[in-house]
């Protein structure tokens, strides 16, 4: 068993070798939880996902919890008349199937990908509905130094519509216009510890540049299936109360949606982030 940790007051016990951590002994709730953010920011850069269980926090608190590490994003999925319009509610059961159920990061449409998303737990079903998170700096380093050189090259397109005409009834025409195919680089710098990471995923990626399409829907399903590798991975089995904090900057997730016709109901409040980008002498 991997040995407890203790930085700062926080008790943090590594899921595996590879990505994921729970942090225990802690309250979100508590007043003085801004002393301690320094220590969780260090622990989701350590550990690319941190989990903290029986955090019995409501709407607001969650809320004023993620504040701590940046402004935060409105999703165009929340609807507009919503108390909360940070929180997005993300739920199915018996009259919708879940259909997250593939390896992607948040919002990697957004000019400004986010920097984390913050998912509380609020009703989940008696067995399924786990979460999967892939280490997207040791899915890079997977590749071979040739194919690590051509995809720091690369600059892929990534758009709103590839999921959310269907999810928001609208036109890709009308999404484009408020939020335009972004060109990301392929491989970027994380602007924190510097580490090169994959920043392509099947969700919102549509196509590399300057490839033909074949070449490029050929290389980004090798790039995409570096997360699927089980040694660079974490799974965590939710509770009511769970709370996963992940760096969208550095992994990709997967929502499984084994639970149908089982209620799960999760809701993500997500940190804002900044425009990636590569720097060639960081790797």
């Amino acid at each position: 068993m991997a040995s407890v940790i203790s930085r700062s007051m926080l008790q943090i016990q590594p899921l595996t070798p590879a990505i994921g951590a729970e942090i225990h002994g802690i309250d979100l709730a508590a007043p003085d939880i801004g002393d301690h953010v320094p220590a969780i920011r260090a622990a989701l850069l350590a550990h690319k996902v941190i989990f903290f269980r029986d955090q019995q926090i409501s709407a607001e608190q969650h809320i004023a919890f993620a504040r701590h590490f940046g402004d935060l994003e409105i999703h165009p999925a929340t609807p507009k008349d919503q108390p909360n319009p940070e929180i997005l509610r993300i739920a199915h059961g018996p009259d919708s199937r879940g259909s997250e159920n593939n390896w992607h990061s948040d919002v990697t449409w957004r000019e400004r990908p986010s920097l984390g998303s913050i998912l509380r737990a609020v009703e989940v079903p008696p067995v399924g509905g786990d979460t999967l998170f892939a280490d997207m700096h040791l899915a890079f380093l997977s590749l071979s130094p040739e194919m690590q050189r051509i995809a720091r090259s690369l600059t892929a397109v990534h758009d709103i519509a590839r999921v959310f005409t269907r999810r928001l009834g609208k036109a890709a025409e009308e999404l484009h216009a408020k939020y335009p195919p972004q060109r990301h680089p392929v491989v970027r710098t994380h602007p924190e510890t510097g580490a090169p990471t994959l920043f392509v995923n099947s969700g919102f990626t549509s196509h590399i540049e300057g490839l033909s399409p074949v070449e490029s829907e050929r290389l980004l399903a090798h790039l995409y299936a570096t997360a699927g590798n089980p040694e660079i991975q974490c799974r965590f089995r939710w509770q009511p109360g769970s709370i996963a904090f992940w760096d969208n900057r550095a992994t990709q997730h997967f929502a499984v949606s084994d639970y149908f016709p089982a209620r799960r109901v999760m809701e993500r409040v997500t940190i804002a982030g900044c425009r990636p980008f590569h720097d060639p002498a960081r790797g």
